[in-house]
């Protein structure tokens, strides 16, 4: 099992470069295929949107069929997605191309953490989640410099090319490698109703929809627009940004986990996590007009502070009963990941519609919308019900 959990956890690496190599690669595509800011934020939120929307289905293979097929069969599909952004040659395909991606991605975490629900303890659920976390969000890293360096090395198209071969080969270790936890009686039965007829869960739910999408939505893609527009950065410099939020984002996934285990108050450690990230959006929107120094340190604690995600679903999955447990983090996955898509969608138009005067202006308003929802989701989250562990 710990093998097939390897080829999950390579699979979930991949999943993270897939959601944030657009902000990297913004100057390269804008340049060679003409495509716009808004362009690309619509594709990255087809990416979210293509995920999410494959939440619920995944939900049900997962409990009914199991991890292994499920997402062996869809990662390979996403390879077929990476093949054709390769040879894109407008905004249209980019956004076909990253939809494919997306349902390709879409089962690797859950598939992992069913089997971290269905063969480990409530108690180190949290732990483990945050560590599959961590260690695949060294995909954000890669999607950062050392895919400058591949772009600059050997074009962008054959550096997705090599992505997509790499994509096919961990899903194919996967179809191998993958056990399927042992059947629960009743697991084919039950639906989502069961579980969104519990009262307790919406205020974890609302908090699903805001603790990830800033970060995710600033690192996946408007990091790079923003130094290229207001601090005139090129590939290499975006490249070294993403890398430290990047690398603020795996640690702060490492330190939730632990913090999970000693406090026992998943509560506490989520609201005080995700105040300060409030704080740091804050300051995003009040500096943005700031040195590169100054924006890059706030990026980076909102990194490291806003990577409660998993702690958020643990909180959640705790009050899932155990016959739903796949349908069970699926939807709170689908809380977490449907509002990203919707949030590029939306922080796409609100830059179009800005007058960039000064440059920093129509960034003051995306930094400002990413500010106002977490400070809504945080004040629902406050009502919810703790369950220490």
């Amino acid at each position: 099992m710990r093998i097939g959990i390897s080829a999950l956890v390579l699979a979930y690496v991949l999943s993270q470069f897939y959601r944030a190599f657009l902000a990297v690669m913004t100057p390269v595509l804008t340049e060679d295929l003409h495509v716009t800011a808004a362009d690309l934020a619509s594709a990255s939120g087809w990416w979210f949107l293509a995920f999410a929307a494959m939440q619920v289905p995944i939900g049900a293979w997962l409990d009914r069929v199991g991890p292994r097929l499920t997402t062996g069969v869809l990662l390979g599909l996403g390879a077929a997605g990476a093949v054709l952004f390769a040879q894109a040659s407008g905004a249209l395909q980019i956004k076909l191309a990253m939809a494919l991606i997306g349902i390709g991605c879409a089962p690797v975490l859950m598939a992992g953490y069913f089997i971290f629900a269905r063969q480990f303890s409530p108690a180190v659920f949290g732990t483990l989640a945050a560590l599959m976390l961590g260690v695949g969000t060294l995909g954000n890293v890669a999607a950062s410099l050392p895919l400058s360096w591949a772009v600059t090395a050997f074009g962008w198209r054959e550096t997705v090319l090599g992505l997509a071969a790499i994509t096919g080969a961990v899903a194919l270790a996967i179809l191998v490698l993958v056990r399927d936890p042992e059947r629960l009686e009743g697991a084919r039965g039950g639906s989502l109703m069961e579980l969104l007829r519990m009262p307790v869960l919406w205020p974890i739910l609302i908090m699903m929809m805001v603790c990830y999408a800033p970060i995710a939505g600033l690192r996946g893609l408007w990091i790079g627009p923003y130094f290229a527009d207001v601090q005139g950065a090129g590939q290499l410099e975006i490249g070294r940004v993403s890398l430290w939020m990047g690398l603020a984002m795996v640690a702060g996934n490492f330190a939730y986990g632990p913090l999970d285990r000693w406090l026992g108050q998943r509560k506490a450690l989520v609201i005080a996590g995700n105040a300060v990230m409030l704080g740091c959006l804050v300051a995003l929107w009040w500096f943005a007009a700031a040195s590169p120094l100054v924006v890059t340190a706030i990026l980076v604690a909102a990194g490291f502070f806003g990577a409660s995600f998993p702690i958020v679903l643990a909180h959640g999955r705790s009050f899932v009963p155990a016959h739903l447990t796949g349908r069970g983090v699926t939807l709170l996955n689908l809380f977490g990941i449907a509002p990203i898509g919707i949030a590029q969608i939306v922080t796409g138009r609100i830059h179009a519609a800005t007058v960039p005067t000064p440059a920093s202006a129509p960034y003051e308003a995306v930094f400002l919308f990413f500010a106002v929802t977490t400070a809504i989701g945080l004040a629902v989250y406050l009502l919810s019900q703790d369950r220490p562990h």
